[in-house]
């Protein structure tokens, strides 16, 4: 005969309760539904001082190195450079992006007081 120690516990009848959100979890988002889009006639944002940058870089690189195809490498070494320059370096490529931002932002400002006076109309042609 087996004693009370020589038995493993018994198994405890646990209830499920429903999950309880936590004050510290953010709700998730809904997913967006694939095949919407926004409006076509939105201004689109402008790049970085980055991106200007790696336009240049991507052309005298490919200059240099015609055997590196990779646009990972090429990614890569765009990064290390972009790094290593100093801010009076990256000052044009702030400047240029700071001037399209500017753009950016009157392009917006028109196309927000258009849609709040109603002449970009929900029922439109781009369809």
């Amino acid at each position: 005969m087996k004693t009370r120690s020589q038995t493993g516990p018994k198994p405890l009848n646990t209830v499920r309760l429903p999950p309880v959100a936590s004050p510290r979890t953010k709700p998730r988002p809904e997913p967006r539904k694939k095949g919407t889009v926004g409006d076509p006639r939105r201004p689109k944002k402008p790049p970085t001082a980055f991106f200007y940058f790696m336009e240049d870089f991507r052309d005298k690189f490919k200059a240099e190195n015609p055997s590196v195809k990779s646009m990972q490498d090429i990614g890569r070494a765009c990064g290390e450079k972009w790094n290593k320059m100093a801010f009076e370096e990256k000052v044009k490529y702030y400047d240029l992006a700071t001037e399209r931002r500017a753009e950016f932002e009157k392009a917006m400002a028109q196309y927000n007081k258009k849609k709040i006076s109603g002449e970009l109309s929900e029922e439109s042609d781009y369809e």
